[in-house]
């Protein structure tokens, strides 16, 4: 277990930055009195995970698990046996239902015979993700993306390599307690209100200590990249990136902008108010650039894809969640008059700029 000092340089995008580097695999680093931080590997391009632990009267409070993989059991039997010796795990807060957040949720409350929290929507989510891969909803996911134009090769690259993801879960406990906005939840010394947001995840919990100036803001607000914000086949109309900016609107008005950030990815930062308005301003440059290709001609979401994410070569696992994407930008233009949609002969939407 290590602490590190924190210092405050400047940096180019005006956010500040106490810790100049992660925790290492094999180390702990304690970010504040009773609040260490572990940083976990994943096996995708955004390649790790931050696990929060929070002393709670004789043990810890974990937030988050990492991704139910062999790997990461690996990895937390070697922190257990190593700089958190000793450590028990008095309850896991899980943010929300994707598998690097609740991958190990089963695993860790079997291990310590600990209490999950998580909200209501994320546990359930979470649970119709250990089934989505009944045939039914496979053809539902197939139909989505064809509607969407794209063509065979991506959908089957979609619904195979591209969702794999999903499955790297333990089993699910089957109960937990849960967490609703605006509850308050004890951990130790700390009372945090809980506050959820939707848009990246249905309904994901975050957790605000105003007393000692501390905000966990799981994925919906990250420090260098953008949380992934998609439309899926279960909800194929959903606004979902107007949820995510409504979302950060309300914590730009609730939140001082000296709070210490801590991210589910990413580094703990100051300035959250400048970080939220940067996040704000990203989704309306890709709004912008959706808009100026569909004047010229109708366009189709797969024709979208390239013209938004231009700058990246995309696998399996990226291009699934840069259509989401796309077709989330398109479904909250379409909610706001921006674009208008038909659907052709061939049962595909495109687009038109108003």
């Amino acid at each position: 277990m290590h602490t590190r000092t924190a210092t405050l340089p400047a940096a180019a995008d005006g956010l500040r930055y106490p810790f100049d580097t992660p925790p290492k695999p094999d180390e702990a680093i304690e970010v504040a009195p009773g609040l260490m931080w572990v940083r976990l590997t994943l096996p995708f391009r955004l390649n790790h995970v931050n696990i929060y632990l929070l002393a709670d009267g004789d043990g810890w409070a974990m937030v988050d698990t990492g991704i139910g993989n062999e790997a990461t059991i690996a990895a937390w039997t070697a922190l257990f046996e190593g700089p958190l010796k000793g450590f028990k795990i008095t309850k896991l807060i899980v943010t929300h239902a994707h598998p690097d957040h609740v991958g190990l949720a089963g695993w860790i409350v079997e291990r310590f015979n600990c209490p999950l929290h998580m909200s209501q929507v994320e546990y359930l989510q979470a649970a119709y993700h250990q089934h989505r891969g009944s045939p039914e909803r496979k053809l539902a996911q197939r139909l989505f993306f064809r509607r969407h134009g794209m063509n065979e090769e991506i959908t089957e690259a979609l619904l195979g390599r591209g969702m794999d993801y999903l499955a790297r879960v333990s089993i699910l406990p089957a109960s937990y307690s849960r967490l609703s906005k605006n509850d308050e939840i004890t951990i130790g010394a700390r009372k945090f209100r809980v506050i959820t947001g939707g848009g990246h995840a249905l309904d994901q919990v975050m957790l605000y200590c105003a007393a000692d100036n501390i905000f966990l803001s799981a994925d919906q607000v990250l420090s260098k990249i953008s949380p992934n914000v998609s439309v899926w086949a279960v909800e194929p109309d959903a606004n979902s990136l107007g949820e995510y900016l409504t979302s950060l609107a309300e914590l730009s008005g609730l939140l001082p902008d000296d709070v210490l950030v801590l991210p589910g990815h990413g580094v703990p930062f100051y300035g959250v108010k400048t970080r939220i308005k940067q996040l704000a301003d990203h989704h309306e440059e890709r709004c912008q650039l959706i808009a100026d290709a569909c004047r010229t001609s109708p366009k189709t979401s797969a024709e979208l894809v390239p013209v938004v994410f231009h700058k990246h070569v995309l696998d399996a696992h990226q291009t699934g969640f840069a259509a989401g994407e796309l077709i989330a930008h398109v479904n909250h233009m379409l909610a706001h008059g921006r674009l208008k949609s038909n659907v052709g002969a061939d049962g595909v939407l495109r687009f038109t700029a108003t």
